[in-house]
């Protein structure tokens, strides 16, 4: 029974790939964690550490650490250097000697993943741990093929057999370098992680290999929150302890209580009394604990000082242009992306200026509002969940909407959609993804509004009792009652009547959204498989809860629909998205995306079967995701499922 690791790194590289300075110190530190016996206990010369290295080289390397190895052995592939991805988004290591040409990359001069993933599958070690710190390394989990490992006894300091890849990123971002550090951002985080103990969560004196990926996407996000770790156990993967923490330092439990009380960078009044208590009682001087305090704060303060700097630039270019150049917005885009933000922790800095300013500026397509329907604003939190579903992000965010009123006290609620392009169907190594989802395209969506919630009973019988286009309309169909309930067990056709009768109403062309407009519109800029994160939990949608997706936990099953707008919504403030009943989109179904319309529009064909996005409360949370596909025969009509309406832009009047 051994533990082996090979860690490399790669910083020098040949012109047309940047320097990564990082990269040789981020492998320096993890030896130094993995080698002190209190930590990880690795054997010094059980550990292979190659600096700037050529492929034939890092390639043997790989040979050595998974060959010949026995099934108790842990072993552990570390690498920090630039990822790059060919034409067919596969996944390469780079090498110093790493070429590109014309923008492209020559694949003979870098270790492709192909060659990690044969020595992983024909290895017999039973644990495995596979840490990339490098751009698009998401994609090393695309066709990771698992082995049956067979049955064997446990030793406990080992933790349990399977296989854990983390990555600093998913498959389409890129992963940075942390400015005023010497370490990459998310290496810096593992290290800080086992080195100070505070990954151990349940406090058990072992950091197991998912209590490291939790801490380091946690501090990651709260940093960066454009770069987005990602975690892939197989079988116990999970459970592989790689390093040991103290139980009983007192400086590691006050650390813990501070991770527990802070938000947003800040302490309560009451929490500050309590760390204060704390210190005293753990008898840690006043030096000692604002250290670990500043350590605790510093991924929250490195976020602001990101939010200052692109806010000074965007003033700056504003000041400098009174009309945004293509070519400038486009850098401020790019600025955006090197300083790791996302649209949606940018948004409020540009509204704000751009309103002081009132340069003609082109932030974003957005929907035009009428005379007659003038847009007003809501404002609504949003959360983000870990791969455990516990909250790791919460913020409040603002839209634009207008209500239409339909009589008898009965409004429905129209939110502006911006305008965009986005990545429609789901990834090649998202977990229990299906065929009909691929390949993944970009699209192009024009600005349109969709309804804040799913149609209600109200307001389908208030439509119901309009004078009939085509088709009759029950004006009570659902099974499940209530006014505020969506209402359900009605067909494709049923919604396309309820559509047209009421455009004749408002003199506006509702309709059911195009599937491609449903994808975006539920995702609201996230990648992935929630909007809320990486996995679903019944404190956050009305679905099956009796089963569970990734790393989540089980939750209530409720077994039948719930008010609209009980949970909270994505970031384009739109509810039930996920859960509470499948709805209809425009488009008849096909098999798969080949040959997909790219500009958003329904894609029709001659079958009688119409496409259901967002899964329902009675569905098993796969099914919820934000890429799944359902169909059903466009006349049939099922106790989960309704329908959201959508209406083009600029509002027809």
């Amino acid at each position: 029974m051994a533990k082996v690791a090979l860690l490399i790194g790669v910083s020098e590289y040949e012109p047309g790939l940047n320097s990564l300075p990082a990269a040789v110190k981020d492998v320096e530190a993890m030896q130094r964690v993995l080698v002190n016996p209190e930590m990880g206990g690795f054997a010094e010369a059980d550990i292979t550490v190659l600096k700037n290295p050529q492929r034939q080289e890092i390639e043997d390397a790989i040979y050595h650490l998974f060959s010949s190895r026995q099934k108790d052995d842990l072993l552990l592939f570390y690498f920090s250097g630039h990822g790059i991805k060919d034409d067919r988004g596969k996944l390469y290591l780079s090498t110093r000697a790493t070429k590109t040409q014309n923008g492209k990359l020559v694949t003979p001069s870098a270790v492709a993943a192909s060659v990690l993933h044969d020595n992983i599958n024909d290895s017999r070690s039973q644990r495995q741990v596979v840490i990339l710190d490098c751009c698009f390394s998401g994609a090393i989990a695309q066709g990771m093929s698992v082995k049956d490992a067979g049955i064997i006894n446990v030793q406990d300091q080992l933790g349990g057999k399977g296989r854990a890849i983390l990555t600093s990123s998913t498959s389409t971002q890129y992963s940075f370098e942390q400015e005023g550090s010497e370490l990459s951002i998310y290496t810096r985080y593992l290290v800080e992680g086992i080195e100070t103990g505070a990954a151990d969560k349940d406090t058990d004196g072992w950091i197991s290999i998912d209590e490291l990926h939790e801490y380091a996407s946690t501090k990651v996000q709260e940093a960066a929150p454009a770069m987005t770790p990602k975690f892939y156990p197989v079988e116990e993967g999970h459970k592989i302890l790689l390093a040991k923490s103290p139980k009983d330092d007192p400086k590691l439990k006050y650390r813990k209580e501070v991770e527990n009380r802070i938000n947003r960078g800040k302490f309560t009044i009451p929490a500050r009394r309590m760390l204060n208590s704390l210190r005293l009682q753990l008898k840690l001087t006043s030096e000692v604990a604002d250290a670990i305090e500043a350590e605790v704060k510093q991924p929250y303060q490195e976020y602001q000082h990101k939010l200052e700097e692109y806010e000074a630039t965007l003033v700056e270019a504003i000041a400098a242009e009174t009309t945004l150049s293509e070519t400038t917005f486009n850098d401020l885009r790019d600025y955006q992306q090197y300083l790791g933000l996302r649209d949606e922790d940018v948004a409020s800095i540009q509204e704000r200026i751009i309103g002081q300013q009132k340069p003609t500026v082109a932030i974003e397509s957005k929907p035009v509002p009428s005379e007659k329907n003038p847009l007003n604003q809501f404002e609504f939190e949003v959360v983000t969940v870990n791969t455990k579903g516990k909250p790791i992000n919460r913020s409040q965010q603002r839209a634009e909407f207008f209500s239409e009123n339909l009589g008898n006290g009965v409004v429905l609620e129209m939110v502006a959609i911006p305008g965009g392009k986005f990545l429609m169907g789901s990834p090649e190594n998202e977990p229990e993804r299906s065929y009909s989802e691929s390949p993944q395209h970009t699209v192009t969506v024009q600005p349109f509004f969709m309804g804040k919630f799913p149609v209600t009973q109200s307001q389908w019988t208030i439509v119901a009792a309009l004078k009939k286009v085509n088709i009759d309309l029950n004006p009570e169909p659902s099974n499940f009652k209530g006014a505020n309930r969506p209402v359900e067990q009605v067909s494709w056709d049923h919604a396309i009547e309820f559509c047209a009768r009421l455009s004749n109403k408002t003199v506006k062309t509702y309709r059911l959204p195009s599937e491609a407009e449903w994808e975006y519109a539920c995702r609201a800029r996230t990648t992935t498989p929630f909007y809320f994160g990486e996995t679903i939990t019944a404190d956050l949608a009305n679905y099956n809860g009796n089963y569970t997706y990734g790393a989540g936990a089980m939750g209530e099953y409720r077994e039948q629909t719930t008010d609209v707008g009980k949970f909270l919504p994505n970031p384009f403030g739109l509810f039930d998205m996920h859960g509470n009943v499948l709805e209809w989109c425009q488009d008849a179904w096909h098999e798969n995306y080949n040959k997909a319309p790219i500009d958003g529009s329904p894609w029709m064909s001659d079958n009688n079967s119409r496409l259901l996005r967002g899964g329902s409360w009675g569905d098993y949370p796969k099914y919820c995701r934000s890429g799944f596909r359902f169909k059903h025969v466009s006349v049939n009509t099922f106790l989960n499922v309704g329908f959201r309406v959508v209406v083009g832009a600029p509002i027809r009047i």
